[in-house]
């Protein structure tokens, strides 16, 4: 019977986890703002990664559950001190747990 309802508890997990594709623009390249989203994802405990983009905007692809993707994504339309975010485009997609931690590219 224990067995059994961890099953489920972990069934019940997985099926909240979810992915975002997010893309930040305004100041935001050159200001920190990668390392201040990967360590926001890291006390999170999200994964995925962040890059700068050569269109001068910043490009996250973030896994986890959704609740915590969402705060993620608060702190993020406020950047770092000195960045200035202009506009997020969200895109959210099915968990593919592809990755194993959150890292800078």
């Amino acid at each position: 019977m224990l067995l059994h309802v961890k099953l489920i508890h972990r069934t019940l997990a997985t099926a909240m986890e979810i992915r975002a594709h997010v893309v930040v623009s305004g100041l935001v390249q050159g200001v920190g703002f990668r390392y201040f989203a990967f360590h926001r994802a890291n006390h999170l405990g999200l994964v995925g990664y962040v890059r700068n983009s050569f269109s001068g905007e910043v490009e996250i692809e973030i896994e986890g559950d959704r609740s915590l993707i969402e705060e993620f994504i608060k702190e993020v339309k406020v950047g770092p001190r000195v960045a200035q975010v202009k506009d997020l485009k969200i895109e959210w997609l099915e968990c593919e747990n592809s990755h194993k931690s959150f890292v800078i590219r």
